[in-house]
């Protein structure tokens, strides 16, 4: 497995996947003091774009950060030649994902290890949890030329093969999202594919899809891979201080790396439990035929048909472009035991900047009055725009959030976007808060009723 026949795992997966004047001054052998400069792939989501939406940008500003110097990217697409074109003519520093072991780059300890994961539609009647399962029998499956699964899934038997190309150019072409995006089309039956790409484009799916990281299997080669990142050889100190930031920072790398849905391995071969739990608990809650009724905290699909489910790198870049952000958690209820006649102050409602509040709106039978404010408010926050995104949200486990962005949908909106993290996802990415009031057109919000 590797990113290209050069670089390292990555780009297969994603893909499936002398020093010039003036260059900054270092404190150390290769510790930058001036600038970081990451050598990155400009068209490579989930892990970098020229927009810095991927967790390799993410995780590159953190580095940034403690070294209290600016962060620069240097792009150049991650396919033959990559390394000798960035790092090695020195236009960059630093390479934020390669596999341990990868040989035209010197490594440092790895910060994550993940696998290939199986792909299916859980509409489709496959309940497959490894390769050897009979429901994948006769399956029309996808997979990227010459990566590990393509030989395991001949052991088993699985040879109704899509394939998919590997040594391309990404400025155009991504064979590995094309073969999650074919799934969710129902062109393929199932894809395998490496497990970073496999759980972001999963979650961006209009319908629900099933993601089973899978676990190596004795004698064939591995689907788990250590990624560490990628340095010049002559770099000691650079190297150390890398290797104390992975250690340093570990806890921050991880939520980054659960913010885009990427499965995670133990050393000894198992599967995290936060991805193995996320595969099989959000298998378990499909997306109703109507609305949600009751019980609005419990966990949501993965998905809402005809929505776009996003997280909050692409919320930002929404805000950023105009598009009008709608929080429906509902007012909280005065609490019981109150003295008649007591005064109550609800304490303040933290939201995303930018946010309008819209309360009470995210009831599966919302009354006349909630129903009309919420419809008029969308009126005018879009000024009668119907294909003016739209991205509602409320906090993890809502179900006021899915419905209104459902019933948005039913109101002839047409890039609806739907946050299922909200605002405890906002801040978990280190992100801040801010106090709203409700929206207050086209007049008074209406009154909170107990949410159960």
């Amino acid at each position: 497995m590797n990113r290209g026949p050069v670089l390292s795992l990555m780009l297969a997966a994603a893909l499936c996947a002398a020093a010039p004047a003036g260059r900054p001054a270092f404190a150390a052998e290769g510790i930058p003091t001036e600038v970081l400069r990451v050598c990155a792939d400009a068209s490579l989501l989930p892990f970098s774009n020229d927009r810095q939406e991927g967790f390799e940008n993410r995780i590159a500003k953190l580095i940034a950060d403690e070294l209290k110097v600016p962060l620069t990217f240097t792009w150049w697409p991650q396919t033959i030649g990559f390394v000798r074109n960035t790092l090695r003519t020195r236009q960059c520093d630093l390479v934020m994902g390669t596999a341990v072991g990868e040989e035209l780059m010197q490594n440092t300890n790895p910060y994550y290890r993940s696998t290939y994961a199986l792909i299916y539609r859980k509409d489709s009647g496959i309940t497959a949890r490894t390769l050897a399962d009979p429901s994948l029998q006769g399956a029309r499956i996808g997979v990227v030329a010459r990566t590990p699964p393509s030989a395991v899934m001949l052991r088993h038997g699985l040879t109704n093969l899509e394939p998919y190309q590997l040594d391309t150019d990404t400025r155009t072409h991504h064979p590995a999202q094309q073969a999650v995006e074919d799934v969710a089309a129902a062109r393929t039956d199932a894809a395998i594919v490496w497990g970073p790409i496999a759980g972001f484009f999963a979650a961006r799916q209009s319908v629900p899809l099933a993601v089973v990281p899978l676990k190596d299997e004795p004698g064939v080669a591995p689907f788990q891979y250590m990624i560490s990142m990628g340095i010049r050889p002559d770099e000691p100190d650079w190297r150390h201080w890398l290797n104390d930031f992975i250690v340093r920072r570990q806890d921050d790398i991880d939520r980054i790396l659960a913010e885009y849905h990427v499965p995670l391995a133990n050393a000894d071969g198992s599967i995290r439990a936060a991805a193995a739990d996320s595969a099989v608990d959000k298998a378990a809650v499909s997306e109703p035929d109507g609305y949600r009724m009751t019980d609005y905290r419990a966990p949501t699909p993965p998905a809402l048909r005809g929505a776009e489910t996003v997280g909050p790198e692409e919320v930002e870049r929404l805000a950023k472009a105009g598009a009008v952000l709608v929080d429906v958690l509902p007012t909280p209820p005065m609490p019981e035991g109150l003295a008649a006649g007591s005064r109550w102050v609800p304490p303040p409602h933290r939201s995303l900047p930018g946010a309008h509040w819209l309360p009470n709106v995210g009831y599966g039978a919302p009354s006349a009055e909630q129903e009309a404010y919420f419809r008029t408010s969308l009126e005018a926050l879009t000024a009668g725009d119907r294909k003016r995104p739209l991205v509602v949200f409320c906090q993890p486990d809502c179900w006021m959030s899915w419905n209104a962005a459902k019933r948005a949908l039913a109101l002839g909106y047409q890039a609806v976007k739907w946050y299922p993290a909200g605002t405890e996802g906002w801040t978990a990415a280190g992100r801040e808060l801010v106090t709203v009031e409700p929206e207050p057109a086209p007049g008074k919000p209406p009154e909170a009723k107990a949410a159960n």
